[in-house]
């Protein structure tokens, strides 16, 4: 592509945004005939209907010990593919932008925001979500903490604080009280139930 090219499109993309139905009544009544107007809307259509499909990727993991091959527009999330493309909804959406530690999972043993990272980046890898942590119908021991410990109220943040938790104790940074709020602390509770949820973590020797 020539430079000219891609000033060119420069252009008409600014152009494309300008455009409104206001503008383009006007012009076209100031303008005798449609002559400069209707290339220029036809450009305008063709511009907005690619803008709204991206390329496709296959991408290939494992999920909760479970092969999966699953076609995603390459802009998606990890957490939009699991939860609209998997069918994994216990990975929750809180902000969207990494602030709240909702949509956790674990990718290859380490905790990643799924919110925050592309589906297409962790083609061949094992993740984890909240369902792949119960084995044969048994809750994992931090689940079964959390429900010992109280360590919830509203529970929207639960299944990325007990994935987080997970991720913590495997880490090896479960030693102390003080050192599970550091290292948990990318996690919020707007419920503030976090007394207990220290003190589930504390109370699970393992992950």
């Amino acid at each position: 592509m020539t430079e000219d090219d891609r000033r060119g499109g420069a252009t008409q993309s600014f152009l494309c945004l300008r455009i409104d139905r206001r503008t383009f009544v006007g012009g076209s009544l100031a303008v005798s005939g449609a002559v400069v107007t209707a290339p220029l809307l036809s450009s305008c259509e063709k511009a907005g209907s690619n803008a709204g499909h991206g390329e496709s990727t296959v991408v290939r993991l494992q999920i909760n010990g479970q092969p999966h091959d699953i076609a995603v527009d390459n802009r998606t999330s990890l957490l939009d593919m699991l939860r609209e493309r998997a069918g994994l909804t216990g990975t929750k959406k809180g902000c969207d932008q990494g602030a709240c530690g909702a949509c956790t999972v674990l990718v290859n043993g380490a905790r990643v925001l799924s919110c925050l990272t592309l589906a297409v980046m962790h083609d061949g890898a094992d993740i984890v979500t909240i369902e792949g942590l119960a084995k044969d119908g048994r809750l994992h021991p931090l689940q079964q903490a959390f429900v010992d410990e109280d360590a919830f109220q509203c529970g929207y943040c639960t299944a990325g604080q007990i994935v987080s938790g997970v991720g913590c104790i495997k880490e090896g940074h479960a030693g102390s009280a003080a050192e599970i709020r550091e290292w948990m602390s990318g996690n919020i509770c707007r419920c503030g139930a976090y007394t207990n949820i220290v003190a589930a973590i504390a109370k699970t020797p393992e992950a």
